[in-house]
């Protein structure tokens, strides 16, 4: 029996929701539309999205970590990564490097003829959190790099780009919005607290977006997986929070002894080993119990 859900629509960073509005073909011409008013300066019109399937990524046993959110291929043959991170992730950058290396390993020609010329590969990452070096710019939510000159400021080479994209950052009020592109950010955003349409976002392309975040319109089986992935996320969100507060009260506790920047670390890894020890306990896998906790997997393996 499917119980009821005070939110309308679907909460678009679980893993559900993310997928439903931007990972099933139906639905492709909502990213298509997402993506043409992020890449828009650089890239003119994308008119047509292929998604692609992880399992064409090398398969040895490191390669299986590389599994992306969304992955897909434009008319041009330049391809796309699309992840959505709920937590922050200590080697986050370094993981979104290392992502961007397998469509540059794809595009390799056997043989000699071969002349290593590349095709473009965007890595887009929308963000529930801030990095740390970023929390002095409260304004600036979009992050966009490339390879440069260091003295010169100049693009040393373009086909490899990396979006990122604070969602925390972005406060902008619903009569703040000026462009198509700042009411994608807004519902992504708040589209789980909305309860109706806005006025202003009568678009053919929004107003499907809502259709098909209606919670009310999933089928039973539909309903169960949203549920599921929510909770995982509430949970997850739950964890953090928790381990935040704890970390801070421990912390100000050796604050008089050791420093309070001290206290709080040590608080939060104690918390995370709690955490860690409650993912093993549920047989989850070692590699998203590091993803989520931060643990290195010698750490992990001590616990089990």
């Amino acid at each position: 029996m499917m119980t009821e859900f005070r939110e309308k629509y679907v909460n678009p960073f679980t893993d559900y929701g993310f997928k439903r509005l931007f990972g099933e073909e139906p639905n492709k011409d909502l990213l298509l539309d997402f993506l043409n008013q992020l890449l828009k300066e650089e890239q003119g019109e994308i008119t047509e999205l292929t998604y692609l399937k992880n399992e064409n990524l090398p398969a040895t046993e490191l390669n299986r970590k590389a599994i992306f959110d969304l992955y897909c291929t434009n008319a041009a043959g330049e391809k796309f990564i699309v992840e959505l991170q709920k937590t922050k992730q200590k080697f986050f950058k370094d993981r979104t490097v290392y992502y961007s290396t397998f469509p540059i390993q794809e595009q390799a020609v056997s043989g000699s003829e071969w002349s290593f010329e590349l095709k473009k590969v965007y890595t887009i990452a929308i963000l529930d959190f801030v990095f740390d070096e970023d929390k002095n710019q409260p304004d600036k939510y979009r992050y966009d790099v490339k390879l440069s000159d260091i003295q010169t400021k100049k693009v040393f080479y373009d086909k490899l780009t990396f979006i990122y994209l604070e969602m925390p950052k972005f406060n902008k009020a619903f009569d703040e919005l000026e462009t198509r592109f700042d009411k994608w950010l807004y519902v992504i955003k708040n589209l789980n607290k909305l309860d109706r349409i806005p006025g202003t976002f009568k678009e053919k392309v929004f107003l499907k977006l809502f259709e098909t975040a209606e919670i009310a319109k999933f089928s039973p089986v539909e309903f169960q997986e949203y549920e599921d992935s929510l909770k995982y996320y509430r949970d997850l969100k739950n964890s953090l929070d928790t381990a935040r507060e704890e970390g801070m009260a421990e912390g100000i506790e050796k604050g008089i002894a050791e420093g309070i920047e001290k206290g709080i670390a040590e608080g939060e890894r104690k918390k995370q080993i709690e955490i860690a020890k409650g993912m093993i306990a549920k047989g989850l896998d070692v590699s998203l119990i590091m993803e989520i906790t931060g643990l290195d997997k010698q750490e992990i393996e001590a616990l089990l």
